[in-house]
């Protein structure tokens, strides 16, 4: 059987990338710290991931392992040893800490194997592969890079599957939406995967992603945590949230429109799809899982900044987008620690401060200037 090695055992790697190889015939060994998941996963040996619907379906996964990269470093070398692929989706700052493990595998790997390996980073980044691959050869010798040349394929990717907060203690079964997308920038001639689309320039399929659903859903949690909201579908009923969620979503799509040449009625249609899936009542999915990591969604390439950025450049409106990023530097759960940071600096040295820190913006920029007048604004 085929083997793949999917870094990252959480909801999205069960409940997405998991889930396709499993479909597709691959073992999957799943790689993580989470050592009562990975036990879990060899106990059962599988799990039901159940779509979000009125209708729900499930689909059985089988052909799962796991194994925990802090403890079995050589099981985790031997696995990307025998494997087609390496994925992950563990979040992109995690992918510096996990790349040198992978290094040690397909040095170990290229000294005795001429077949060929994939390496694709499933994240909400874009080219978080270019990331990761440079991190993995950041650990690795001029040598063993000359070796992995025509042996080891790095491709970048787009993924786009909502997966709410869990409510299902002590299983492994997850509750996804029935809508995914995975677009991966690749010849043709790779190894099948169910569900995997290739492409070969992906740039405005991970930005139209990027800049609508993971735009869109921050919006919607940063509003509709100001307004006491719990969930994403409740928030949109909020007719002022939702003309923001629009307006938002206008400007981002003017500027992909015009990077992109995309046809605008077909872009409409896919701003209208994407927020009737927010709308759907049974994922239940909360505001605050949905803002949270506030610092991370403010950096300067992240679903905020950059299409506001963009925009700006080429002489396009950002005034809703300056307004969600207002927003969202007023989002304070207590619990989330990237949240209470950012209020205490924001606190401490103000807003200029945290724009130019977290954001990369000047004091001087009319961005910066929008943002904080709607902060002011909101804040009132």
């Amino acid at each position: 059987m085929k083997q793949a090695v999917h870094f990252g055992a959480g909801n999205i790697g069960r409940g997405f990338i998991g889930a396709l190889f499993s479909q597709s015939n691959y073992h999957v060994t799943f790689v993580d710290i989470a050592e009562k998941v990975i036990n879990q996963l060899n106990a059962d040996k599988g799990y039901n991931v159940v779509t979000a619907a009125e209708h729900a379906e499930t689909l059985a996964v089988q052909n799962v392992s796991g194994l925990n990269n802090l403890t079995q470093e050589q099981a985790v070398i031997k696995a990307i040893k025998e494997a087609t692929y390496i994925t992950t989706a563990i979040g992109p700052n995690v992918l510096p800490r996990i790349a040198p493990l992978i290094a040690k595998g397909l040095a170990e790997r290229v000294k005795t194997s001429d077949e060929n390996v994939y390496v694709i980073a499933c994240e909400n980044q874009i080219s978080a592969t270019d990331l990761l691959k440079g991190y993995i050869f950041d650990a690795l010798d001029e040598e063993t890079k000359a070796h992995m040349i025509n042996k080891v394929f790095f491709f970048n990717s787009a993924v786009d599957r909502i997966v709410p907060i869990q409510h299902n203690q002590g299983s492994l079964d997850v509750l996804v939406e029935s809508y995914y997308e995975w677009v991966v920038e690749a010849p043709e001639d790779i190894p099948f995967v169910e569900g995997m689309t290739i492409v070969p320039d992906l740039a405005p399929f991970i930005e139209r992603k990027l800049f609508t659903v993971n735009t869109g859903h921050a919006v919607i949690a940063y509003f509709g945590y100001l307004k006491g909201k719990e969930t994403i579908d409740q928030t949109l009923r909020d007719s002022d949230i939702y003309e923001q969620v629009q307006q938002t979503l206008q400007e981002t799509g003017n500027y992909l429109i015009k990077r992109y040449d995309l046809d605008r009625e077909e872009h409409e249609a896919y701003i209208t799809k994407i927020i009737e899936r927010f709308k759907n009542p049974h994922l239940n999915d909360s505001v605050k899982r949905v803002g949270r990591a506030p610092i991370r969604k403010l950096g300067p390439q992240d679903r905020l900044i950059r299409p506001a950025l963009e925009a700006k450049k080429v002489g396009l409106s950002y005034t809703y987008l300056a307004k969600a990023i207002a927003a969202a530097l007023l989002f304070d759960p207590q619990e989330d620690k990237e949240a209470m940071k950012l209020q205490a600096n924001i606190h401490e040295y103000g807003i200029e401060y945290v724009l130019k820190e977290v954001s990369g913006l000047e004091a001087s920029d009319d961005l910066t200037k929008e943002i904080i007048a709607q902060y002011n604004a909101l804040k009132s």
